[in-house]
Parts: C-alpha cells; structure tokens; sequence
C-alpha cells in the first residue's frame, strides 16, 4: 500500500510549464526643436529581453507590467530632449525603457540608446538593444534612435539624416511582427528626415516642412522621431512618441492561461501551442 500511495503522489505532483517569452519595453520620446533651432534625435527602442523553456508552477500567479512609450518634447516654440520609455517586466525579469532623443547635445540612455542632436547618441543597457546615432552640424541632422538588432546611425552633415537602428522580429505569434526599432533622427532645412528603424516601425524624423516628429508604431516597444526645422520660415517640430511595449508568451495549446484585472491582452493558437500577447496594464497572469 505505500508503493501504490508514493506512486499516486508522484502522479499528481505539479510539474512546471515551460514558458517562451518576449519582454518589450517603451520606446524613448524624440527630441522638439524651436523655430530656429536644430536637428534633433529619434527616440531608441525599448529594451529588449527574451528566452525559451522558462519554467512556471500551475495555478501560481506571475506578474506583468507593460511600459508606456516616453512622450516626445512637446512644447511648441521650444527645444528639449524627449523622455524615457517606461521598463516592462514579467516576474520581475525587467527590460529597461528606451532612451530619449536629444536636442542640442546627446542622446539618452536606455534599452537602446536615444540619437544625439549635437553630441553622441545614447547608450544601450547590455545585451537589450544597441546605441543611438550621433548627431551631425552644418546643417543639423539629429541621430537615429538605437534598436534591438542594430546601432542608429548618425546624422551626417550635408549628406543624410540619422536612421532608426533595426528592431528584432518575433517568431512567436506566427506573424512576423518587428519590435523595439529607433526613431529617425530630425533635420534642419531638408526636405527628408530620418527614416524610423525595420522600414518604419520607429518614428519617422521630422524635416523643414512636416517638422513634426513622427510616433513609434503602436504597441512594439518603438522610439518617436525626433523634431526637424525650416530657419527660413522661423518654425520648428515637435518630438514623435515612443510607444508602448508588450510581453508575448507562448506555451502549449493543452494549458489555459487566465490574465488578470488590469491587463489588455489577447490570446491565439499557433500549430502544437498558445501564444498570448499582454500590450497594456499590470497585473498578473497564471497557467492551469
């Protein structure tokens, strides 16, 4: 009898759910210029974290924040630096929000580092994405923005703006998607700013005639373009926000994920699995 009672024990003993992840954080803000002001640079990626087999207990609940993207400058007829994209996290395994975009000396730092306006771009926090670009003067073009796979690349005076560094393309939903790309850095009286990261996931630098910066592509953790200038006309832009990150989560089609009060997420079926995509809130999830 306790052979057959060890065995009905081990028999009903939890085993743990292994757990793929993606864990994205915010997008940093672009920078704003003033009417006569200068280029300015695109906000980096959120930072960018993830791994496969991550064991969690049935039945135990695990916590999830998504970060906002950072706001770009906003003040109309002024000039400053974006801000910073909030970090996302999963059980407390955290990616850090994306540096903002400069105006007027370098860029931030974050998950991916924000694009420098007159000085360097930004740096990146280890192994989440990579630095923003430098800006170039004479005339000002503002810094791409870092991203997930790729470095954003400096504004080069004379010549081109500064582009969004790439972002990374998930494999988990079965769609292909892109997220954590660097914002397009701003210029000054040019007609074409800096294109965002992954052919436009981040924000789309501004130039003399929009000047306005453009917003990351929403939910995928991208950084905003930064703000361009006409001097001739005496206007300037404003920065593009970052957006929002997101926790994608897949596991096997058997189990039944519950999401909690707070957070905004959906849930598909992939092939043999599950895959869950949290992109706002924070609360908590579980397996069954």
């Amino acid at each position: 009898m306790p052979l057959i009672l060890g065995i009905v024990a081990s028999q009903n003993y939890p085993r743990t759910i292994p757990v793929d992840y993606v864990i994205v954080a915010g997008g940093g803000g672009g920078g704003g210029t003033p009417r006569d002001g200068l280029g300015t640079g695109g906000g980096g990626g959120g930072g960018l974290k993830l791994a496969s087999s991550y064991a969690v207990n049935p039945s135990q609940n695990y916590s999830i924040t998504i970060g906002a993207g950072g706001a770009g400058y906003s003040t109309s007829g002024g000039g400053g630096n974006g801000t910073v994209g909030n970090n996302s996290s999963f059980n407390s395994i955290t990616s850090d929000g994306g540096g903002y975009g400069s105006y007027g000396g370098s860029g931030g730092n974050g998950g991916s580092g924000g694009g420098g306006s007159t000085g360097s771009g930004g740096t990146a926090s280890s192994s989440q994405g990579n630095a923003g670009g430098a800006g170039g003067t004479s005339p000002y073009r503002g810094g791409g923005g870092g991203g997930y796979s790729s470095a954003g690349i400096g504004g080069n005076a004379g010549s081109s703006p500064g582009f969004g560094g790439n972002g990374y393309t998930e494999t988990l939903t079965g769609s292909s998607l892109i997220y954590a790309a660097g914002g397009g850095g701003g210029v000054m009286n040019d007609n074409t700013g800096g294109t965002g990261g992954s052919s436009g996931i981040g924000g789309l630098g501004g130039n003399q005639n929009t000047r306005n910066g453009g917003a990351g592509t929403a939910n995928r953790g991208a950084g905003g373009g930064g703000g361009g200038t006409n001097s001739s006309t005496g206007t300037g832009g404003l920065g593009g926000n970052g957006s929002g990150g997101a926790v994608i989560l897949r596991y096997s089609s058997s189990r039944t994920i519950t999401i909690g009060a707070g957070l905004t997420g959906s849930t598909s079926t992939v092939g043999a699995n599950k895959v869950t995509t949290i992109t706002a809130g924070s609360g908590n999830v579980s397996w069954t």
